[in-house]
């Protein structure tokens, strides 16, 4: 009999939330509903992203007109950067992809700041930046780490960078239903979201736009979301979203701790099966559920390969460089090896996993542990 698969790559994906798929077919079962038509079809649907609208803005302390939906938290990413009226960036070697892609693409002067061995961003680095570059600079930091799970010091940095003239963006995806994020207490001038992450449809995204900030359209076309993002409104994507994220928000302290316990079995257990084992940024407050660790001398393709015949999926790290391989850059970044750094292993949980299923993780890995030391011997 095959065994059920368990899913550990929660920082990927999710999977849609229950909530999120009643709202969905809801829409959809309604039938052709674009939110730009002018008749009785075009008015449901233009009700139904406002009232998500008004939902996600209550949720996440914003207005509901500093909301511009869009297709990703990439794509989000890209708008806030892209978009920003600056000549300089300075980021987070944390941040991701999306991110990083976006600022070397504008071809503006980038200086990128220092973190310390636990991962978090140095703001006495951001401090001396911030007299050294370009003005107006715009400042990119992550509020989580998508590899560690590290949460940032975003509002510090905000208010360091506003009184140098700067504005902040804020790369949420991963804190967002996750821990509580508060747009308004944050204090940053964008700050983006992907529907996917806590439960909601792939495909969906916000970048929360602070009133009375110019970002330049990425999407050009009609006039949507206040000519800020051109196309066709996701309807039933955005109701999903809201859905989603309404479920996170109520789910949060009840799973967090759930979730905090089982990385807690894992951490402790490993340490006990391994004394070399590095488990990184634990020092420091993460997002629950995540860890990130490495040991040395064994190889991480081996054991993500052999965990995924054994029927779990777990990461070597970010799922957005299309089934390539590269080591976490927050963990160069903080300093540790590059041998080290590229065996790292990411395990993020969900609501869905069980005690029981992490004692099958951690048996799974004693059994692979004790092979790759047979082999050591035997060489």
């Amino acid at each position: 009999m095959t065994r059920a698969r368990i899913y550990m790559d929660a920082n990927a994906t999710q999977p849609l939330h229950p909530a999120a798929r009643t709202a969905m077919l809801r829409v959809l079962d309604e039938g052709a509903l674009n939110a730009s038509a002018r008749h009785t079809e075009g008015r449901r649907a233009r009700a139904i992203v406002e009232e998500a609208r008004a939902t996600l803005a209550r949720l996440l302390d914003c207005d509901a007109q500093e909301i511009v939906f869009t297709s990703s938290g990439s794509e989000a990413d890209n708008m806030a950067v892209k978009g920003a009226d600056v000549r300089a960036h300075i980021v987070s070697p944390l941040e991701h992809p999306a991110v990083m892609r976006a600022v070397e693409a504008t071809g503006r002067p980038v200086i990128t700041l220092a973190v310390n061995e636990r991962g978090v961003l140095d703001l006495a680095a951001l401090e001396a930046a911030m007299k050294e570059v370009p003005r107006p600079a715009q400042v990119c930091l992550m509020l989580a780490s998508h590899e560690t799970g590290a949460l940032q010091p975003v509002r510090e940095a905000a208010e360091l960078a506003h009184a140098h003239g700067a504005i902040v963006h804020c790369d949420a995806v991963q804190a967002v239903g996750r821990v509580p994020v508060s747009f308004r207490d944050l204090g940053v001038d964008t700050l983006a979201i992907s529907a996917h992450k806590f439960g909601g449809p792939q495909g969906v995204g916000i970048l929360i736009v602070r009133e009375g900030l110019a970002i330049a359209p990425l999407v050009n076309g009609g006039g949507q979301e206040r000519r800020r993002r051109a196309g066709t409104e996701n309807v039933a994507g955005i109701a999903g979203m809201a859905a989603a994220l309404e479920a996170a928000v109520a789910e949060m302290d009840k799973k967090g701790r759930s979730l905090n316990l089982l990385r807690n079995i894992l951490e402790t257990e490993l340490k006990e099966m391994v004394s070399a084992v590095r488990i990184f940024s634990e020092e420091v407050e993460r997002t629950p559920g995540v860890t990130l660790f490495a040991v040395p001398g064994l190889d991480a393709d081996m054991v993500q390969i052999a965990l995924d015949l054994e029927g779990f999926a777990i990461s070597r790290g970010a799922a957005c460089t299309s089934g390539r391989v590269e080591t976490p850059a927050a963990l160069l970044a903080m300093g540790v090896p590059e041998a080290l750094a590229r065996n790292a292993l990411r395990i993020s949980l969900g609501e869905w996993n069980t005690e029981d299923e992490m004692r099958s993780l951690l048996a799974a890995l004693k059994k692979l542990l004790a092979q790759a030391e047979m082999a050591a011997n035997a060489a």
